[in-house]
């Protein structure tokens, strides 16, 4: 997996003006009753968000179609998932479609294209999603009324970068059974960090896509899920996935999976029990 190359000081410098894309008229969208808000965004600047109009518009996506593609136009915008999920691939020499990530309702996309005219990977729905469509040049209007908000996408950059290079670890230094187990406990944690069940959840990826995510072949992935089950780790059924022995996980990945960021671990708590995106 390629390193992010995030130019962190793209927050603060005005784009050029022939990049410069005004506001879209229209009624504010108000993060604050956003169910995912506080994944997304500290409640103390959700208001601010709302008045300045950071969200342009919010985006339905029916399952299989890109949100946006390979070498597509940034637009000086990324997203935020609003429900659903998403995977992000690149083209290897050959064509074929490596899978670079996963991204579930809270987390924000094309935060690598920064600094580029050009999307780095493509976006595609793992099932019907909504995002929030988000403009940098908001963020560059009344910059010193925006500094907090502009504090926390520096934050939000870092944990891009944390992510990647996790990953990175993650797939050089491990087993194969280290990798699945890690995978599945990660998604188990992001999903209680937005407040719903962490033993029972479903993979709306397919096998094909979890094993290239991982670097394994789909038989090794099915294989490994079966050798979880006989130890009564989990259950599989299909793609719901229930979590038997958390614990017992833990140790399998080795100390591969660390706790989500204490502010995603503040979300308000959503209605459903349980998660039905990955």
């Amino acid at each position: 997996m390629q390193e992010s190359q995030i130019n962190m000081n793209r927050l603060l410098t005005p784009p050029p003006a022939e990049t410069h894309h005004a506001a879209s008229a229209g009624p504010k969208i108000d993060c604050s009753t956003c169910l995912v808000g506080r994944i997304c965004l500290p409640a103390s600047l959700t208001s601010t968000a709302t008045d300045c109009q950071m969200v342009q518009r919010r985006i339905k996506i029916v399952r299989g179609d890109h949100l946006y593609q390979l070498g597509e136009p940034v637009g000086d915008r990324f997203y935020a998932v609003r429900y659903g999920s998403f995977k992000t691939y690149h083209l290897d020499p050959g064509g074929l479609q490596r899978i670079v990530g996963f991204h579930i309702s809270g987390d924000h996309m094309a935060l690598d294209t920064m600094g580029l005219t050009n999307h780095r990977c493509g976006a595609i729905a793992l099932e019907d999603s909504e995002v929030c469509e988000i403009s940098y040049d908001c963020l560059h209007a009344r910059r010193e009324a925006l500094i907090p908000l502009q504090r926390h996408f520096y934050t939000m950059l870092s944990k891009e970068i944390a992510r990647e290079q996790d990953a990175a670890l993650l797939l050089r230094n491990t087993r194969a059974e280290q990798r699945l187990t890690a995978f599945l406990l990660g998604i188990s944690l992001r999903y209680a960090a937005r407040g719903y069940s962490s033993t029972s959840f479903r993979l709306h990826m397919s096998r094909q896509d979890i094993a290239d995510f991982l670097g394994l072949t789909p038989e090794s992935v099915s294989r490994l899920l079966f050798g979880l089950k006989s130890q009564g780790l989990l259950e599989v059924s299909g793609r719901a996935v229930t979590v038997l022995d958390a614990a017992g996980l833990q140790r399998l990945a080795g100390g591969y999976v660390s706790p989500p960021p204490a502010d995603e671990a503040e979300t308000r708590q959503p209605q459903l029990a349980t998660a039905h995106a990955a």
